[in-house]
């Protein structure tokens, strides 16, 4: 039976990571069965997986989008009502005339939410495991596992290994005590230190080239490795360019869409800022990360936009009355639901609002943090709301268009 690398630890994250891995091998030693033994191609049909098995929530988040072109009007009048009102009489009054409106539209302030809950964690267990593929994929751990083992075995080998490690800056962790951690240490060799590698391990020249040619091969996509980082130079950047420029246009894509969503939206003018900021933001981590992230990134990028075009002609067919009417039916058997085990509709209300603070907590430093250090853990942290107190109104648009720009 093949061994794995060590996961992800992370209480959170590593059970998600380990459910993707297990799909990253599979694909891997399907491909495997007619000859085929490529990571870029296994990382581009997991990424179509993945992104299909989401679509559902895709499609959720696009009729709550396509119903707040109804309310935001409505909210908006009761923002500019309130506008300015800090007692407590005034706040009550707001958060029940703004829950009327939910209530009217048969909509439920957490659903612009939901998948952002979801697709954060599948984001960073994703980086995870296609930044550490031999952690996941036994058939790809093999072929370093040749060289490792026996490097393990020779006197001092780490007296020489190590320095050349800490030259990659990629390389954040050594632990040479371990065939994992050796193992770790090789995966971010590129192909000069494979050569240094081997001139300074005379006795296992044969092996080393084998296996280096044998990782060469399964990491290869259009002349680029995608276990090394991209740098500046041609035709490596082609990768954070690409990306770039994918994102820009998916981006445009639902701008476009919700263009009629936030013509009275304040915050449509940031967003518009967010659909060129983050696509550069984008190419400057590709430069810096492993080839296989950008790959990822332009493969979401390309199923995305294609994606997009399909929701926006099967959004176009919905009947916003019809969705509503589904919505309020909905909403009342839920009400009725809540009502039946003892808690009344303010109670809800309530309940609603503490879920959306806490989703507001999560920190953009935190999303930063992963994509720069994709190897470290990365916790969501849920942090207690702050200051002053927010109406569900404002709450739920200010996530319902961080929603639309992801």
């Amino acid at each position: 039976m093949v061994t794995f690398l060590t996961k992800s630890s992370n209480w959170f994250l590593g059970p998600i990571a380990t459910v993707l891995g297990w799909i990253m091998n599979g694909i891997y030693e399907f491909f495997h069965l007619f000859g085929i033994q490529n990571i870029a191609l296994s990382i581009i049909v997991f990424t179509f997986i993945v992104k299909t098995l989401m679509l559902p929530l895709t499609i959720k988040q696009q009729k709550f989008t396509k119903l707040s072109a109804q309310m935001n009007p409505e909210l908006q009048k009761i923002q500019a009502k309130y506008k300015g009102k800090k007692d407590e009489a005034s706040m009550k009054k707001q958060q029940a005339e703004t829950q009327a409106v939910y209530q009217k539209f048969g909509a439920n302030p957490t659903s612009g939410c939901l998948p952002l809950i979801i697709t954060l964690p599948i984001m960073f267990a994703l980086y995870q495991v296609i930044n550490n593929i031999p952690a996941y994929v036994g058939s790809v751990k093999s072929l370093y596992e040749a060289v490792a083992l026996p490097l393990s075995n020779i006197t001092g080998f780490s007296d020489i290994l190590k320095p050349m490690a800490e030259s990659i800056k990629t390389i954040r962790s050594i632990d040479l005590s371990t065939t994992d951690g050796i193992i770790n240490v090789l995966t971010k060799f590129p192909k000069t230190q494979w050569d240094a590698l081997s001139a300074a391990f005379p006795t296992m020249q044969s092996t080393i080239s084998t296996s280096f040619e044998a990782i060469k091969n399964v990491n290869s996509f259009l002349g680029l490795n995608v276990a090394e980082v991209p740098g500046w130079k041609f035709p490596g950047i082609i990768v954070p360019i690409l990306a770039m420029a994918l994102q820009f246009v998916q981006g445009k894509q639902i701008e476009v869409k919700n263009k009629d969503t936030n013509k009275d939206n304040p915050t449509a003018s940031a967003m518009s800022s967010m659909n060129v900021v983050m696509p550069i933001m984008s190419g400057i981590f590709c430069v810096t990360l492993p080839t296989g992230i950008g790959l990822y990134w332009i493969a979401t990028s390309i199923y995305a936009i294609i994606q997009q075009y399909f929701v926006n002609k099967y959004m176009d067919t919905i009947d916003v009355s019809k969705l509503i009417a589904k919505n309020v039916a909905k909403a009342s058997k839920r009400h009725k639901f809540v009502e039946a085990n003892g808690l009344s509709i303010q109670d809800l209300a309530k309940k609603q609002t503490k879920s959306i603070e806490t989703i507001a907590s999560i920190k953009n430093d935190n999303i930063v943090k992963s994509l720069e250090n994709p190897e470290e853990e990365t916790v969501i942290e849920e942090s207690q709301p702050s200051g002053g107190k927010k109406s569900i109104s404002e709450i739920a648009n200010m996530l319902k268009n961080r929603n639309d720009q992801k």
